[in-house]
């Protein structure tokens, strides 16, 4: 079977347990508007283009079926309306100024990436993670790679944000731990700032701990955006009802998914700039700590 990815993460360290590999698939559901990850967005292949890579060569333009790629004073412009997405340009760019995103591969191509670093994963308790993007997007894809990697003996684990309508008592016999995206606790926020209302995802939330799933609530912090009380406290009551939740993390924004809407040639809707300093959401997590049984970080 196949799918498709647009990274494979060696010796990630917060996907999960022990030192992992984090395969991103492409694709999901939500828009957040601060999106760490906006190539994940889409389904298809997507074209990176950074301008100051540019060397000038002049490969891209000779290739371009419809001739998007053009040099006037050594400036290079790329009119990207009309883009067939074929990544002839991409292919020939000898410094990544043009860089394609997202390739289909099979389960076992994968694998075979991620059985590298078998001896990291039993040293310290780590493995498999899927990550995107939304992986229960591609949702026979994502069981087939982690079924294929728990018969291997692997430690599996899935990054979701929760929107799924499939079963997801199929897919959790082959997942270890979720790492369930909690993004906002207020119904029309939701709507807002991701572009769907949250049932579903509080829906699966509650189904996956009735049928005994192994959990971690991450919880992105955005200023201007969920950097407040009543967020944190509809976090502690969500986690209250969740009997086998074995941690709450709350993740400070970081600005890296600004500059990699600009390579794709999008304007991005969220523009801070400045990293979160975890300090400022301390007095809110302590808030958290004092109202859950389960264990509570900050990333």
């Amino acid at each position: 079977m196949t799918g498709m990815i647009f990274d494979i993460q060696r010796f990630s360290i917060q996907d999960g347990p022990g030192i992992r590999t984090t395969v991103f698939l492409k694709g999901c559901p939500l828009h957040c508007l601060w999106c760490h990850n906006p190539e994940s967005g889409d389904c298809r292949p997507e074209l990176f283009y950074e301008e100051k890579k540019c060397a000038g060569c002049l490969r891209c333009e000779a290739v371009c079926p419809k001739s998007l790629h053009r040099f006037e004073k050594g400036d290079h412009f790329f009119q990207r309306e009309g883009c067939l997405r074929c990544m002839r340009c991409a292919g020939v760019c000898p410094t990544k100024a043009l860089e394609r995103c997202g390739e289909e591969k099979e389960t076992g191509e994968i694998l075979s990436v991620v059985l590298k670093d078998e001896i990291f994963y039993r040293q310290s308790n780590g493995g498999m993670t899927l990550s995107g993007g939304e992986p229960l997007l591609q949702y026979d894809f994502s069981t087939s790679l982690l079924a294929e990697a728990k018969a291997m003996g692997l430690h599996t684990a899935v990054e979701t944000s929760g929107y799924c309508t499939r079963n997801l008592e199929e897919i959790n016999r082959y997942v270890d731990l979720w790492l369930y995206d909690i993004k906002l606790t207020d119904r029309e926020q939701h709507l807002r700032y991701t572009g769907v209302f949250p049932e579903i995802i509080w829906e699966n939330l509650r189904f996956l701990n009735r049928i005994g799933a192994h959990i971690v609530m991450r919880c992105p912090i955005i200023p201007d955006v969920n950097l407040t009380e009543e967020h944190f406290r509809g976090v502690a009551l969500l986690a209250r009802e969740l009997s086998h939740l074995q941690a709450v993390q709350f993740e400070p924004y970081h600005p890296l998914g600004v500059r990699k809407n600009f390579r794709l040639g999008k304007k991005p809707p969220y523009t801070a700039e400045n990293f979160l300093n975890p300090e400022e959401i301390v007095p809110f997590v302590e808030k958290v700590r004092d109202r859950i049984p389960a264990k509570v970080e900050v990333l």
